[in-house]
């Protein structure tokens, strides 16, 4: 191949060069460019460029000259070997890595499966009755309320977590479940978007405490707060969050456990306050570790 032979005329002088560190060949067989690249360091490129980068010039001139020759052309670029140590490869990773995970924090999380998360939030609920009857009995109480937290504001899965709680317990079953359906409750469960509320009044207590009256004075002490379905036993209502009136669901919630409470005490239904706070009942999530 003839410019092969001219690069091997040259190829003495370009090795010699002060500061040299590689000439290489590039062959393509696809698009027939033949191509050399000489590497020097960046002080020897400059010394190179001032003595106007010979022998290029007499070689260009001769593979002009070559036939099927169509294009001549010369480039200056850097080259720089980036390949990554180990030590190096396992701190690219970590970032990657740590870069996904706060990438995952901000991410929208996929919708639960419906039938699991109902699963979860009977199984809370369930739970939950056991523990009621029990703290009910103990102190004589007629009422309870409580918060759950597997139906994150859900009105139709809080309804079903308070359901669980009254279902009869069966005494063949391993693991308790339910048994307060003779307590009634107003149970709280608290979500991004809103604060759900679920009353209950079993029938024998129905003609001391209309449900819906009493679920109607709680939500009513916040702006936007309603009762959305009522019946004798079970009423739901909602008190949506509002940042600009500073309702968050989470930080409301206590407070209207205590108003749900002293509604009962107006009526006789719930033990009087002592006057110190240590002894009001209020029964959240951390009263019923799992």
């Amino acid at each position: 191949m003839a410019a092969q032979a001219l690069l091997d005329e040259v190829l003495p002088e370009l090795s010699s060069l002060e500061g040299v560190q590689s000439v290489q060949r590039v062959v393509c067989g696809g698009c027939l460019d033949f191509k050399v690249v000489t590497k020097l360091t960046q002080k020897a490129f400059g010394e190179w460029e001032k003595d106007g980068f010979a022998p290029e010039a007499a070689f260009l001139e001769k593979l002009k000259a070559i036939a099927g020759v169509t294009a001549i052309e010369t480039q200056t670029y850097t080259l720089e070997e980036v390949k990554l140590n180990k030590k190096d490869i396992k701190k690219a990773q970590d970032k990657k890595e740590k870069e996904e995970a706060e990438t995952g924090k901000d991410a929208p999380k996929a919708p639960e499966d419906p039938a699991k998360k109902l699963k979860k939030v009977v199984k809370e609920g369930g739970k939950r009755g056991v523990e009621i009857e029990g703290a009910a009995d103990m102190g004589g109480l007629q009422f309870f309320c409580t918060s759950v937290d597997e139906p994150e504001g859900d009105l139709e899965l809080l309804l079903e977590s308070v359901k669980a709680m009254n279902a009869k317990s069966d005494p063949t079953e391993e693991e308790r479940k339910g048994g307060s359906g003779h307590i009634g409750k107003m149970v709280f469960s608290a979500g991004v978007d809103q604060l759900a509320l679920v009353a209950y009044v079993p029938e024998e207590k129905q003609a001391e405490l209309v449900c819906e009256e009493w679920l109607q004075k709680v939500v009513e002490v916040h702006s936007g707060g309603k009762v959305v379905s009522s019946g004798k036993d079970y009423c739901q209502g909602c008190i949506p969050a509002n940042a600009d009136k500073n309702i968050f669901p989470l930080k409301i919630r206590e407070g209207l456990i205590l108003e749900a409470n002293n509604f009962l005490r107006k009526k006789g239904l719930f033990p009087e306050d002592d006057g110190d706070d240590d002894d009001e009942m209020v029964f959240g999530d951390d009263d019923f570790p799992s």
